[in-house]
């Protein structure tokens, strides 16, 4: 009976242990929030501010897409190979979440529809 006490106590605890470490795992992943629409806008911040570069890493992006007629996509320009992520689609509205490795090179978040008019850059390094 003792024995399986201990086991069943090394179990949960190793079990806490695990969601710990993941929980922390995600708690450290930093968080980029886009927005686009209604109007002609669209925007990708990082703690509420505007950023011109990034250290290369995994990242999870929030986009909340305000309008059916705007999407919301990150690319990778340079180098290549090209990297293209569409994280919403045009005739979607709401809120996505989407996990992606940045790698180094120069990127560019956009509307796919609009792009001469709704884009922005960043390099990441």
């Amino acid at each position: 009976m003792t024995r399986i006490l201990v086991l069943a106590g090394a179990a949960f605890a190793l079990s806490v242990g695990l969601a710990a470490s993941a929980l922390g795992q995600r708690a450290s992943t930093p968080t980029l929030k886009g927005v686009v629409g209604p109007g002609f806008t669209i925007s990708l911040r990082k703690g509420g501010k505007r950023f011109t570069s990034l250290k290369a890493g995994t990242y999870r992006v929030t986009v909340t897409d305000r309008s059916a007629i705007h999407n919301f996509t990150l690319e990778r320009e340079s180098p290549k190979p090209k990297i293209e992520k569409h994280v919403t689609g045009t005739a979607f509205t709401g809120t996505k979440t989407i996990t992606i490795t940045l790698k180094r090179g120069r990127w560019s978040f956009y509307c796919s529809v609009h792009e001469s008019m709704m884009h922005g850059f960043f390099r990441v390094s």
